[in-house]
């Protein structure tokens, strides 16, 4: 058993890494992704978060959460979104009695500053890029880059080249 400790900030921002099991694709269809729209809603409706960034890959997600002030349970989230995802998209159970949709854990990293912000926010919207799935963020329908552009925060056009900063950068 490892003793990761995970970070605690309550009203934190905080950037995520979730991997399907096996790096399965899962994602790689408009109706996963649909089911997994609706398992973040679900628990935003009971367990209020901010999504600042998000985007779906065919086995992965990155995104970026604000946490309410006075709350730092971002895991039981977790749990409860890959809880209810899971039930739609793999009705089988193995002997733990688990659907083998996430890897157990995930990759989380405290948001220390704007400049990290900053950083953690190309990552998430270049990750498309990066893997070949589109030409420049703005042409992959399953990240929030457009309402990132509509809030001006970004150019339409940017990422048509790899950000210097984040250039070999590894978040997976």
């Amino acid at each position: 058993m490892s003793n990761y400790r995970r970070a605690k900030i309550a009203g934190g921002i905080f950037f995520f890494t979730v991997v399907t099991h096996d790096r399965t694709p899962y994602f790689a269809d408009e109706s996963a992704i649909q089911i997994l729209r609706a398992a973040f809603a679900k628990v935003k409706t009971a367990r209020p978060f901010d999504i600042e960034a998000i985007v779906v890959m065919p086995d992965h997600l990155h995104c970026i959460w604000r946490l309410p002030t006075g709350d730092d349970d971002y895991s039981g989230r977790w749990r409860e979104i890959k809880k209810i995802a899971s039930r739609q998209l793999d009705p089988v159970t193995n002997l733990r009695n688990e659907r083998p949709v996430w890897q157990r854990r995930f990759w989380e990293h405290a948001i220390r500053d704007e400049e990290d912000w900053s950083r953690h926010m190309d990552y998430v919207h270049y990750n498309p890029v990066k893997h070949g799935l589109a030409r420049r963020p703005i042409d992959w329908p399953w990240s929030n880059f457009k309402k990132a552009v509509a809030k001006g925060w970004y150019e339409p056009a940017w990422g048509s080249d790899e950000p210097a900063h984040i250039a070999g950068l590894e978040l997976e």
